[in-house]
């Protein structure tokens, strides 16, 4: 290349040995993410399921029998059942448990005494009520009756089907998300359109998927209830991008995963994990569609306004941060051009986000001047000066492979340093070039583990004075 410096740099075995501290970093910010799902697992999924313990179930029970039947449960099981006063008789009771206003109703008459449940509200507390009420009626000397008042479908023996097909709609909108951030030639709108479509396929068939097995009922409103989930996660995920940066897999894993699924009253009823969970119920959106689903195929569309409410509110946050994430790369890039770099560009600000689970680094710039815990570990950094040894702001630094295919690039920051991550192992290609200034071309070598330095020193144009 005419008036370029060029030059091959190899590995640099005589680079002074990093710092403890620096060590400590990388092993940091390369453990965190398994330390997240170490710790998740450990506080949010054995805390919330080793022991399930009945908490303030609500049962019917008619107003006449309501404080004995409250001071038999409280000597049985202290602070596991809340009883709830109902009058009208034996259509009361029933009425109670199919609109979701109790999890069971019992009739305490002396000669049949009868206890109704609802497997469909949770198998777990169906077993609990008939441990508990079964020696209760034994004591009068009658032998209980259990009717069954809301059964689940014929192949959801344990009643969890639900649970397992919001899940999979649950993860797979996350995963999405991370996939579609490497789609930088695609605009943020075109990949809200896809969360939408894709979002709607994947309801469309898990519906009807999950029919086929015969574990769930025919009642296609639901399609619904499922597409609103799949946009919840979808929109906030790609809402929190711009705001999280490079903790988006964490911040989304706990939020949909390792907090979502305790509280989902799915896999473990609500009524019987700790306080924390069953507080966090009626907000996640696991949960929420969870209670939808169950309220419209089993309990005839009772109790659907606050699960329904909860997930338009997850959507219309995902909306918002979506549209103030695009205002604010808008005003980066005003700022950026007023400052003379005119090649910035909204589309180059959506960073590549870096799921640990299953993502390999990809090329892209690292701040040089703080490194933080969760950043990628930079793999190539050096320093651009001029012939005075002063550094050099805003110099444009590319990296291409040797056969000239670009990977990325960076500018110096105001010490006229620059920090890149992501490269391929082997030769690459860096080019720094400047205003008025002879671009230089240095061939480098990567090698995973290792820090490559490489400097620069850019001379001004002939025609250019020196400065």
């Amino acid at each position: 290349m005419s008036g370029t410096q060029q030059e091959d740099a190899a590995p640099a075995d005589s680079e002074p040995r990093p710092r403890w501290t620096h060590t400590a970093k990388v092993i940091v910010s390369s453990l965190w993410f398994p330390a997240l799902f170490f710790l998740g697992f450990l506080f949010c999924y054995l805390l919330a399921f080793h022991n399930p313990t009945p908490h303030d179930i609500r049962v019917a029970v008619p107003a006449q029998a309501a404080t004995k039947v409250q001071q038999t449960l409280d000597k049985a099981v202290p602070g596991g059942f809340e009883v709830k006063p109902v009058s009208g008789g034996d259509a009361a009771l029933r009425s109670a448990v199919r609109e979701r206003r109790a999890a069971g109703a019992y009739l305490p008459d002396p000669d049949r005494p009868a206890l109704y449940t609802a497997k469909a509200g949770g198998f777990e507390i169906e077993a609990v009520l008939q441990q508990v009420f079964t020696p209760i009626a034994e004591r009068g000397g009658a032998r209980l009756k259990q009717i069954e008042l809301a059964p689940t479908a014929p192949k959801d023996a344990m009643g969890t089907s639900l649970f397992y097909l919001c899940l999979g709609l649950t993860i797979p909108s996350y995963i999405m998300v991370m996939m579609m951030l490497r789609a930088t030639g695609l605009s943020r709108w075109k990949k809200v359109v896809t969360f939408v479509v894709s979002g709607a396929v994947m309801a469309v068939a898990a519906f009807y998927i999950a029919l086929a097995m015969d574990c769930i009922v025919d009642r296609p409103i639901c399609l619904l209830y499922m597409f609103m989930l799949t946009q919840a996660v979808a929109l906030t995920c790609y809402g929190l991008v711009p705001f999280v940066r490079q903790f988006f897999p964490g911040v989304a894993i706990v939020i949909f995963v390792l907090l979502s699924m305790p509280a989902s009253d799915g896999a473990i009823p609500v009524a019987m994990v700790p306080a924390f969970f069953r507080w966090l119920h009626p907000y996640m959106p696991l949960g929420n569609l969870v209670d939808a689903l169950r309220n419209e195929m089993y309990f005839g569309g009772a109790q659907l306004f606050r699960p329904l409410l909860a997930l338009s509110i997850w959507i219309a946050v995902g909306i918002v941060l979506i549209c103030v994430g695009f205002l604010w790369e808008r005003h980066r890039v005003n700022v950026a051009r007023s400052g003379g770099d005119d090649e910035l560009t909204a589309s180059e600000l959506e960073e590549s986000v870096e799921d640990p689970t299953f993502e390999m680094p990809h090329p892209m710039p690292v701040r040089a001047a703080t490194h933080y815990i969760g950043a990628s570990e930079p793999l190539l950094a050096g320093r651009i000066r001029d012939t005075q040894s002063q550094p050099l702001h805003g110099v444009l630094i590319t990296v291409t492979t040797t056969d000239g295919r670009q990977l990325t690039r960076t500018r110096t920051d105001e010490h006229g340093e620059y920090r890149l991550t992501g490269l391929p192992e082997g030769f690459v290609n860096v080019i720094a070039g400047g205003p008025r200034r002879i671009p230089s071309i240095k061939r480098v070598y990567i090698k995973y583990g290792n820090l490559a330095h490489q400097d620069f020193v850019l001379r001004p144009r002939p025609q250019d004075p020196a400065t």
